[in-house]
C-alpha cells in the first residue's frame, strides 16, 4: 500500500515538481499550499497521511506556527524544507517536533532518502502501537484501522469500541465494562447503545470476529465457538 505525503509548499512550480517526483516514487501526494490550509488538510485526512513534507514561510500561518499545531494532536513524521539557513532556526524547528530539517536549495536524491530514514524509524517506533487478529489491523498511533491493508471508515467510538474489544483479545466484556471504557463511567444512557454500536461493527469487520457471550457480553476471538 503506498505510503500519504502532506506536502506543505507555496511555491507552486516547485510543488508540482516535488509531487510528480514523490508519485514516481510510489507516494500518494496532497499538497497544500498555505499554512491554513496545510492544517485543515492535515486534520481532513490525518487518518491516511505518513509523512509531512513542511516549508517554514508560508502564507496565512507559518510552518513553525503549524507545526507546533500538528504536535499537538499527532507524532507524524515532519520534515521542514526551507530556505531559512541559520542554525538557530534549525535548533527552534527540532526543538518544536520537526524529525529533520534541509535547507534549499537542495538533491532531491538527499530528500528522497530522509524521507525513507524517517519512515523506517516511524515504523521502528510504532510497531508496538499496532494491534491485529487475522486480516484486521489498528495502528493505535493514528487510529486506522485497516482490513487487508484497505482502510476502514470508523466513527470514533466505532473505533475505541473494537481497540477495546481487540487489547481484551479471547477475554468477556460485560456491557458495563464497554460502557466504563468507552463511554465513561458517567455515561448516563441506556447500556443496549453498546448493542447498537457492536451491530455497526460487524456492519464494517468480518462478522466472525466478535462473538456474543449469552448473558456475559462481548469477545473478539478467532479460536471462540459458538
Amino acid at each position: 500500500m503506498n505510503k500519504t505525503l502532506l506536502l506543505i509548499e507555496d511555491e507552486v512550480a516547485l510543488a508540482n515538481s516535488l509531487a510528480t517526483e514523490f508519485k514516481f516514487e510510489n507516494f500518494d501526494v496532497l499538497i497544500a499550499k498555505d499554512g491554513q490550509d496545510g492544517l485543515k488538510t492535515f486534520e481532513k485526512y490525518t487518518n491516511i497521511i505518513d509523512i509531512i513534507i513542511l516549508d517554514w514561510m508560508l502564507p496565512k500561518m507559518s510552518g513553525m506556527n503549524l507545526l507546533r499545531e500538528i504536535r499537538k494532536i499527532s507524532q507524524v513524521p515532519i520534515i521542514m524544507l526551507t530556505a531559512r539557513n541559520y542554525i538557530s532556526d534549525k535548533v527552534m524547528a527540532l526543538s518544536n517536533g520537526a524529525d529533520d530539517y534541509i535547507t534549499k536549495p537542495f538533491e532531491l536524491e538527499e530528500l528522497l532518502i530522509r524521507i525513507k530514514v524517517a519512515l523506517r524509524h516511524t515504523q521502528k517506533s510504532v510497531s508496538d502501537q499496532l494491534i491485529s487478529i487475522n486480516n484486521l489491523k489498528i495502528n493505535l498511533e493514528k487510529t486506522r484501522v485497516c482490513i487487508d491493508d484497505k482502510i476502514i471508515a470508523l466513527t470514533k467510538r466505532e473505533c475505541d469500541l473494537l481497540v477495546y474489544l481487540m487489547t481484551n483479545k479471547d477475554r468477556t466484556c460485560s456491557r458495563n465494562d464497554l460502557l466504563d471504557a468507552v463511554w465513561g463511567v458517567d455515561f448516563t444512557g441506556q447500556p443496549n447503545i453498546v448493542d447498537v454500536y457492536i451491530r455497526n461493527l460487524r456492519h464494517k469487520i468480518p462478522r466472525n470476529l466478535i462473538h456474543t457471550i449469552r448473558n456475559q457480553g462481548y469477545m473478539i476471538s478467532n479460536n471462540y465457538i459458538e
